[in-house]
């Protein structure tokens, strides 16, 4: 039950950073993100909440899968887990240097960072569980589209 348990606590607490960063996102959404001129790749606003939930779910069911190795490797779930969580943190920063600060160059420059450092999280990740690692595969996709339309985004509009 307590492996269970952690998962389940790690995927609450990815879905509930996802909430307050989407809750942040909401009044620029209506105002300032329609001004934008976006690339012909951009989704349709509607697509991004259910990528996102389940991005948040694959995450935290990795998150939670690595915390249940702690015993069997401490050191290097120690290490995977603060790679897990500073990645977390910067998920959060993306959405309040695009959406409130309304600012697509920070914003670029930080989700270069996020990606390279989701990718450090899979790395070590899948030095402890691999399908851990697997899961944070769809994330790193997406947050690679992310990077090239936050681009398109900020170029568009320099």
């Amino acid at each position: 039950m307590q492996r269970y348990l952690r998962i389940g606590l790690v995927v609450m607490t990815c879905l509930v950073v996802g909430y307050l960063s989407g809750m942040a996102t909401q009044e620029s959404i209506k105002t300032w993100y329609p001004t934008l001129v976006k690339p012909f790749f951009n989704p349709p606003n509607w697509v991004f909440a259910p990528v996102w939930t389940l991005l948040y779910i694959f995450m935290g069911i990795a998150g939670g899968l690595v915390w249940n190795q702690q015993n069997e490797h401490p050191e290097a779930v120690k290490k995977g887990f603060l790679f897990f969580v500073i990645q977390l943190g910067l998920n959060a920063l993306w959405s309040y240097l695009f959406f409130v600060l309304c600012n697509p160059f920070l914003a670029l420059i930080e989700v270069v960072l996020l990606w390279l450092m989701i990718f450090e999280t899979y790395t070590q990740f899948k030095k402890i569980h691999v399908w851990a690692a697997r899961l944070l595969v769809p994330y790193l996709a997406w947050v690679g589209f992310a990077t090239l339309l936050n681009a398109a985004i900020w170029w568009l509009n320099r």
